[in-house]
């Protein structure tokens, strides 16, 4: 595994202590090397000594010095610069150099900044480091994958002038967590669920992804990105598909990726007044003081959307998505809103309906799902009341791997289902880049303001109850 932007951040806090963790659990490969590539002069030892440093720190409990030893003998570190041609040479000799004429898998992951993926896909192919002839060549891409639907074109074409699809990994760190994949099992693996996981029985679904942090010092990346981007075009639409695809006939990459695309293709499109009725706008009081940002800005830090998907299963069924920053709490939820019974015979009062069935699948912080149920109050008569069912994974006992030893395992292994495709990529901009441009335009809805700490503007949740429904505004279900 090749990492360019081996200094940077990503790097020391989520890369290296992941494959780390996959050496010490005996998953990685036994002939196995990192090497890392960035313009710090570091020789190999030197880099190790930094990462034992970070590595202990984000790994934690799972470090001990005997293992680091071990596992540092597979680090290796090569100065080069993504401008240069004759930094890509030498890189090209330090690993044919290492691998002594075997046949070898490289995986090349791109943790730069984005400017710099174009750049260094098209280093790869000049050096000839794309060439898969003696042995696979993959790439794996950090988000954003471009800004709007134009520049994930351009991307994706330069990429595809080096190397094939198949080779392309477009990573978002969501799919690697547990809670995501457990979707598709609770789904596809069980009789109990997938009958009713459709318009017949389901109300409504939310997808919420709240932060407590404020924007701090990313103001000025983030005032040209806003929450749309940042959130809803990768993170939240991952969580979408997976909630609303069909059954793939088999698990497998392309078929699993071929469901997916097609919710996509289904979301009804806005049009006119969807612009200004199907969404709420905000912004936490405070932004404009932030570092970076301009003084009139109307860059969104929360939104909330309604769309709707319009195939066989869906048809009517709203998926309400919202994100945003400096809200309550930190926590990232599905929930699945089920239908109220179509007749009420218990709680005496008729004209006060229970609340529905609902299913809430907590993506973090700690990964489970609870379901929530009517039962009888005792020594009440026919009282209900509503009760709930909980998994937590931690009660199993087996430790929840971080999403990037998932993800960096998959992308070693060539599997990549959990992996973005250039036609998905391409799909949620389709839809996002056209609510971009009319919250820009004259006619913009109105950006609302909120408090630090609130579940977003009060216009959402009189949005909301407009529709006859209420956010699921709890933080979080399971500690």
């Amino acid at each position: 595994m090749v990492i360019f932007g081996a200094s940077g951040d990503l790097t020391s806090r989520k890369l290296i202590p992941a494959l780390y963790r996959l050496f010490q659990r005996g998953r990685l490969p036994k002939l196995t090397r990192i090497v890392g590539v960035a313009r710090s002069p570091f020789s190999s030892e030197e880099w190790r000594e930094e990462l034992a440093g970070t590595t202990a720190q984000f790994a934690k409990q799972n470090f001990t010095p005997e293992s680091w030893k071990a596992f540092a003998e597979h680090v290796y570190y090569q100065p080069g610069d993504i401008a240069q041609d004759s930094d890509f040479t030498a890189l090209s000799g330090f690993l044919d150099k290492h691998e002594d004429g075997v046949k070898t898998n490289r995986v090349y992951y791109l943790s730069t900044m984005p400017q710099l993926y174009e750049s260094a896909i098209a280093q790869l192919g000049k050096a000839g480091l794309a060439n898969d002839s003696n042995g696979q060549r993959r790439v794996v891409i950090e988000k954003p994958f471009g800004t709007d639907l134009a520049t994930s074109r351009l991307l994706n074409d330069s990429i595809h002038k080096v190397f094939r699809e198949d080779q392309i990994y477009r990573i978002d760190h969501y799919l690697g967590k547990e809670t995501v994949q457990n979707m598709m099992v609770l789904r596809f693996g069980n009789t109990i669920f997938e009958p009713i996981w459709n318009r017949n029985y389901i109300d409504h679904i939310q997808i919420t992804c709240a932060e407590e942090v404020q924007v701090g010092r990313r103001g000025g990346y983030y005032d040209k990105s806003g929450i749309l981007r940042d959130m809803f075009q990768n993170h939240l639409f991952q969580l979408m598909m997976i909630t609303a695809m069909e059954t793939p006939v088999r698990f497998n990459a392309d078929i699993v990726r071929d469901e997916k695309v097609k919710v996509l293709r289904a979301v009804r499109r806005f049009q006119g007044s969807d612009f200004s009725e199907a969404g709420i706008r905000g912004q936490y009081d405070g932004y404009l003081n932030e570092e970076g940002v301009p003084e009139n800005s109307q860059t969104e830090t929360f939104a909330a959307l309604k769309l709707l998907i319009d195939n066989w299963r869906w048809k009517g069924v709203p998926f309400y998505l919202r994100s945003g920053k400096a809200m309550s709490c930190r926590t990232t939820q599905i929930v699945i809103q089920f239908k109220e019974p179509p007749h009420l015979m218990f709680g005496g009062n008729r004209h006060v309906s229970p609340e529905a069935n609902r299913l809430v699948i907590q993506i973090q912080p700690a990964e489970g799902l609870q379901l929530y149920f009517q039962s009888k109050v005792p020594d009440q008569e026919m009282s209900m009341r509503q009760s709930e069912l909980d998994f937590r994974f931690s009660a199993v006992g087996d430790e929840l791997p971080d999403s990037y030893q998932r993800l960096l395992q998959d992308a070693l292994n060539g599997d990549a289902s959990l992996f973005a495709r250039s036609d998905e990529v391409e799909q949620a901009w389709q839809i996002i880049d056209p609510i971009i441009s009319a919250w820009r335009s004259p006619a913009t809805p109105t950006l609302n303001s909120y408090e630090p700490g609130l579940w977003g503007p009060i216009a959402s949740s009189e949005w909301m109850e407009s529709q006859g429904r209420q956010w699921f505004d709890v933080c979080p279900i399971l500690a």
